[in-house]
C-alpha cells in the first residue's frame, strides 16, 4: 500500500482531486489537526536522533544562555 499527503490552498481544487480517487477507488482521508501535528512532531524526532550521547547538564546549561 502506498500512501500521499496532498496539501493546497483550495478546497476546490482538492475536492475534484478526492473525487476523482474515489471514483478511481482510492481511499480518500481527511487529517484532523491533532494527526498532522503527531506527523510533524515524529518528523522532528526522526530529524533530531543522531544516535551520539548527550550530556543533559550540559545541554540544559546551553538552552538556559
Amino acid at each position: 500500500m502506498e500512501t500521499v499527503v496532498l496539501q493546497g490552498n483550495s478546497k476546490a481544487d482538492l475536492k475534484i482531486l478526492t473525487d476523482l480517487a474515489k471514483k478511481i477507488g482510492i481511499t480518500v482521508k481527511y487529517l484532523s489537526e491533532e494527526e498532522k501535528e503527531d506527523i510533524g512532531l515524529l518528523q522532528a524526532v526522526k530529524e533530531g536522533r543522531t544516535g551520539k550521547y548527550v550530556n543533559t547538564d550540559n545541554y540544559l546549561q546551553k538552552l538556559r544562555k
